[in-house]
């Protein structure tokens, strides 16, 4: 081969390696016998430890939003109307193998504040906390108005179940004498038919709440539960109806001074709410 036909051939190789790149840009999706291979992207492509960019991005999202998808039903006690609809809570309802009155009229401070709007109050700051952290959060009620009553304690009960939630959380306050303070956890009993199911995990669940609370700086109860801010019983329909693990927290005393003013300030529902949070991300190992 002469002088002028090899430089002919080594401009022709290097013509061909210049537009290598923009051929195999075109070529991302070639057919072979039959078969499209697919065009190459980045989520398609492992990086040196073996993950690819979607995978991490998954990761780095479930690391942020450590309950995302999973459903936690909250109950606030008792509605704001009630008390102008007696006839309709007074009805008797199933709740778990006997009947009680659909619902209360719930307490109230010295003055005047419901319990109604606490639990609501409350309940909507674990509810944006729990959503902050990924979680679908369903209530049994999303309004606190005094034209409404209910729902009556076996709806409430079955709740967790019917929106498919993990666990329940039931909101409450007690009315005892002024001298009484402190908070205490609520768990059912296991009863033959009704809670055989979730009464190990239900019990779990107060549990882990109480020690939340107690961490918080919330003070146990004095009058309930022999200062271990727990109590299990067999008489609450919201409980005995569940078949999702339930716990009913009474967050303190409306009738206590300093108990009332804990619950129906920023700063004490704060405290309740972060530590409500902390309990059920402990139950959930999460």
């Amino acid at each position: 081969m002469g002088f002028g036909a090899e430089r002919r051939a080594v401009e022709s190789i290097v013509a061909c390696v210049s537009v290598l790149p923009r051929m195999l840009a075109v070529l991302v999706a070639v057919t072979v016998a039959g078969t499209t291979l697919p065009a190459l992207t980045a989520t398609s492509v492992a990086d040196s430890t073996g993950s690819t960019p979607a995978v991490q991005a998954g990761s780095a999202r479930a690391a942020a939003k450590p309950l995302h998808g999973l459903v936690i039903a909250l109950d606030p006690g008792h509605q704001l109307g009630n008390s102008r609809h007696t006839r309709e809570i007074n009805r008797p309802v199933q709740a778990g193998g006997f009947t009680k009155p659909c619902n209360t009229t719930g307490a109230a401070t010295n003055s005047g504040v419901p319990e109604a709007t606490v639990n609501f109050r409350l309940s909507q700051a674990v509810k944006r906390r729990l959503e902050a952290l990924g979680a679908r959060v369903r209530m049994t009620r999303v309004t606190n108005s005094v034209t409404k009553w209910g729902p009556c304690v076996d709806a409430r009960g079955r709740f967790g179940r019917r929106v498919g939630a993990r666990l329940t959380v039931s909101l409450h306050a007690d009315g005892a004498p002024s001298s009484d303070h402190g908070f205490h956890v609520i768990a059912p009993t296991r009863r033959k038919p009704w809670t055989t199911d979730i009464a190990t995990a239900s019990l779990r669940l107060a549990k882990v709440l109480r020690t939340s609370l107690t961490r918080g700086g919330v003070p146990r109860s004095n009058y309930i539960g022999g200062g271990s801010g727990l109590d299990v019983r067999s008489d609450l329909g919201t409980l005995n109806m569940s078949d999702v693990p339930v716990a009913m927290i009474e967050i303190g005393n409306m009738r206590n001074a300093t108990d009332a003013r804990r619950m129906t300030s920023a700063p004490g529902r704060a405290r309740y709410a972060a530590a409500v949070v902390r309990g059920i991300r402990t139950y959930l190992r999460r």
